[in-house]
C-alpha cells in the first residue's frame, strides 16, 4: 500500500480517532455534518472574489485553503471509511455516470446541466 493512498490515509485516520477515543463521536451523521462545515470553510475564502482573483491567491490564502482543502478529504474519508465505501471505485463509477449525462458532442463548452443539453 503506497504511503499516498486513500487506503494509507485511512488507516492513518483511523488510527489517529482511536488513540484519542474519538470513534464514539464518529457516526456518519456527525461526519456528513462536520464535511458541510468544512466546505463552507472552504468557500469563504472565495466568498467575495471575482472569478479571476479565485484563480491567483497569495500564498497565504493558498495556504488557508490547502487546510481547509484537507479537513473536507479527511471527513469524506472517514465518513466513507464508516460506511465501508470505496471512495475510488465510487468516483470512477460517477464519472462513468457523468459521460452518459454529459457527452462530449453535446455538451463540449457548455455549463449546461445534462436534462437541457
Amino acid at each position: 500500500m503506497s504511503a499516498d493512498s486513500l487506503e494509507s490515509l485511512k488507516h492513518q485516520l483511523r488510527e489517529f480517532a482511536a488513540e484519542r477515543d474519538w470513534d464514539q463521536f464518529h457516526s456518519p451523521k456527525n461526519f456528513a455534518s462536520a464535511l458541510i462545515v468544512e466546505a463552507a470553510e472552504l468557500l469563504e475564502h472565495f466568498q467575495w472574489l471575482t472569478q479571476e482573483q479565485s484563480r491567483h491567491l497569495d500564498a497565504e490564502t493558498e495556504r488557508e485553503v490547502a487546510l481547509e482543502m484537507a479537513d473536507v478529504l479527511i471527513y469524506l474519508v472517514r465518513l466513507a471509511d464508516k460506511l465501508d465505501i470505496d471512495l475510488i471505485a465510487s468516483a470512477r463509477e460517477k464519472i462513468a455516470l457523468n459521460e452518459k449525462k454529459y457527452p462530449v458532442e453535446k455538451s463540449r463548452g457548455l455549463a449546461t446541466k445534462y436534462n437541457r443539453l
